[in-house]
């Protein structure tokens, strides 16, 4: 597998919008204090807050992205990094096993669209109406360093089946593939989009290596009848 030097700007996340507002609880009270009590309330069943607070097995506190010199300095985006690696699907995704998450990004925004879209499809198929709007934002973020790369013709047999489309083949490969990778020592890894075609995609393992997170533009992705959907800007 082949090494490719990385030293990009604003690699494209979309996260729901929801996830994107200011608290929901701070409209439930009156005062700060209030607020502050709900938060507490909310520490005890939230798993960024707890894996902040505790770690978990597959988590050391340590690697999430804090607050420097004493809490003192807030930084915009450190709670996103944080769900991003706490908060996940009890069978994990292509490189991330369910104990422990990553951040997933592309380098542009149709790629990011698509592989999001992929999945809100998929879940509209379970109940079989394809009739939705979701509304997403992006959060841009820096990456620089090496990282293994997908892409080429001389993959393991390994890494083809971790790119295989369907989630059933691909996902278990794909979480072997990245546990190999970060017991080398590889914090990230380059690979094709398996949901658009020629796009470019990005996972990071590591909290650490994710730069300058900031908001971007806004999208929806709606649905009217079909598995095909509409990208619209905000």
């Amino acid at each position: 597998m082949r090494i490719t030097p990385v030293n990009d700007r604003a690699l494209v996340r979309l996260i729901s919008e929801t996830h994107h507002k200011p608290p929901v609880l701070r409209g439930l009270v009156d005062s700060d204090e209030e607020a502050a009590l709900l938060a507490e309330l909310e520490g005890e069943t939230s798993a960024r807050l707890i894996a902040e607070r505790e770690g978990s097995l597959a988590l050391d506190r340590r690697e999430l992205a804090f607050a420097r010199r004493a809490q003192d300095l807030k930084l915009f985006g450190q709670s996103h990094i944080n769900a991003a690696f706490t908060y996940t699907r009890p069978t994990g995704n292509r490189f991330n096993s369910g104990d422990r998450g990553a951040w997933y990004c592309a380098w542009d925004m149709l790629t990011s669209a698509q592989e999001v879209g992929f999945h809100r499809t998929r879940e509209l198929g379970f109940i079989g109406r394809y009739e939705d709007e979701a509304r997403y934002v992006e959060l841009l973020a820096d990456f620089i360093g090496d990282f293994p790369d997908l892409h080429g013709a001389d993959l393991s047999e390994e890494a083809r089946l971790a790119l295989d489309p369907d989630p059933g083949k691909g996902y278990p490969a794909g979480q072997v593939l990245a546990a190999d990778l970060r017991r080398e020592g590889h914090r990230g890894l380059i690979y094709p989009s398996v949901r658009h075609n020629g796009g470019r995609c990005f996972v990071a393992f590591d909290p650490g290596i994710i730069q300058n997170v900031r908001p971007g533009a806004s999208w929806k992705l709606k649905w009217s009848g079909a598995p095909e959907f509409a990208i619209e800007g905000i």
